[in-house]
């Protein structure tokens, strides 16, 4: 294959020196303008995707992706419904369990407000990850009668608790209405297990069996509904429609993006923003490579001139100026692609040690729903960040390009 002389010049005048250092300084800039927006893109694209995948997991993971409940006041024969909602094939396990906010106060006076959720240990593994989170005990713990409970590390150590503490729960519902006022229902509950998500959740939920949570709010046989585990938890929202059907109009079907959604939505909306606000670093790297080409095209005025005399046409003169400058961009990007790919693989690792060394947290767990900073490389975002910053290089050459095949040979030779 013959190579076009246009692409050999064109990278031969990359490696020339040239008579005004200042030239080769702007190139350099703007190589490494486009090498660090490339770097920087790449590593926040990552951070942004571990985010998204720390929260599905987590938090899809310990939250229902589907609720059936009945529209009459709590779910009673909950057995049946379940049956039946398990003969669809999207449908992994389904589990009852029952809610009610509560309050928690230890005998150290400390007091914390949450989500007190009765459940069925041997069902509610089916549906929920909360036992792989488990750092002390286990769902299985929870047994009918013994009154235990499990908490999250944050909530345990905003009372100053620990497994084998008592923690004192006391409910609303179920209360005492007298003339003297309402009497909240409580009862001492032993910490059974503790768990942690590094999410907003360590902090606000309290887990006890079911019996004992029927008792405590008077529940009788009635659920308060029946979580669901869906085999695609991105098609949720099509199961839930599918059971509304089966079920008929006794029933209310609800799913994760009526609760969760809006959160995923900002995340996507808020990964967008970044790739075009930080796409604006790689275009004003882009604009240096414009100065930098309408420079190099005034220095080699000559040399344009000898090669139009000689037989060139504009069309190859063009061609050369711009293998010249799209050299910067490449040589850029592909910087830029190893340096990102290196810093968002070890990202994590890299923050840990700086938390470690200055002893502070730079991503606090209840502020950002995980106590650490995640990173998730995709192939999908190199490649379109690549694209975009190689796309933005041959193009800033373009005007530069044109202004050099526009040269006039008798007039760049006048004063030669």
């Amino acid at each position: 294959m013959k190579f076009p002389y246009s692409w050999f010049v064109g990278l031969r005048y990359t490696r020339a020196k040239r008579k005004n250092h200042f030239i080769s300084f702007i190139a350099l800039a703007s190589m490494l303008g486009i090498a660090l927006g490339v770097m920087v893109l790449i590593t926040v694209m990552s951070v942004m995707n571990g985010f998204e995948r720390e929260l599905r997991e987590r938090i899809l993971g310990t939250v229902p992706h589907v609720i059936v409940g009945e529209r009459a006041e709590g779910l009673k024969d909950w057995e049946s419904v379940a049956e039946r909602v398990e003969q669809n094939e999207e449908i992994v396990a389904s589990a009852p369990y029952i809610d009610s906010t509560a309050m928690f106060k230890s005998s150290f006076g400390g007091t914390e407000y949450g989500i007190l959720q009765g459940v069925l240990p041997e069902r509610e593994g089916k549906v929920s990850v909360i036992e792989q989170y488990m750092v002390s005990g286990s769902l299985q713990d929870l047994v009918p009668g013994d009154y235990g409970i499990i908490i999250g590390t944050s909530l345990a150590r905003n009372l100053g608790l620990w497994k084998g503490d008592k923690l004192t729960v006391l409910v609303v519902e179920g209360s005492t209405v007298s003339p003297a006022g309402i009497s909240p229902r409580y009862r001492r509950f032993t910490i059974q297990g503790l768990f942690e998500t590094k999410s907003e959740l360590d902090s606000r939920i309290a887990m006890i069996h079911m019996s004992d949570a029927a008792k405590l709010l008077r529940k009788g046989d009635t659920v308060s509904a029946l979580r669901i585990k869906v085999e695609n938890v991105l098609e949720a929202n099509l199961t839930s429609n599918a059971l509304r059907g089966q079920l008929g109009l006794d029933y209310w079907v609800s799913d994760w993006n009526r609760t969760q959604g809006p959160l995923f939505r900002a995340i996507q909306m808020e990964k967008n923003m970044m790739f075009i606000l930080l796409t604006l670093i790689i275009a004003v790297a882009a604009f240096n490579i414009v100065s930098t080409m309408v420079m190099v095209v005034t220095d080699k005025q000559a040399d344009i001139a000898i090669m139009r005399t000689l037989g060139a046409s504009p069309a190859t003169v063009m061609k050369i100026f711009m293998v010249q400058g799209s050299v910067n961009g490449v040589f850029g990007t592909l910087l830029g692609v190893i340096a990102g790919i290196a810093l968002a693989t070890n990202l994590p690792d890299i923050v840990t040690w700086f938390e470690q060394q200055l002893g502070i947290s730079m991503v606090p767990g209840d502020v950002y729903f995980i106590g650490f900073l995640p990173s998730e490389l995709q192939t999908s975002d190199v490649t379109n960040i690549t694209i975009a910053a190689l796309l933005m290089s041959v193009l800033a050459t373009l005007y530069p390009a044109w202004r050099a095949s526009r040269t006039k040979p008798a007039e760049a030779l006048k004063y030669e």
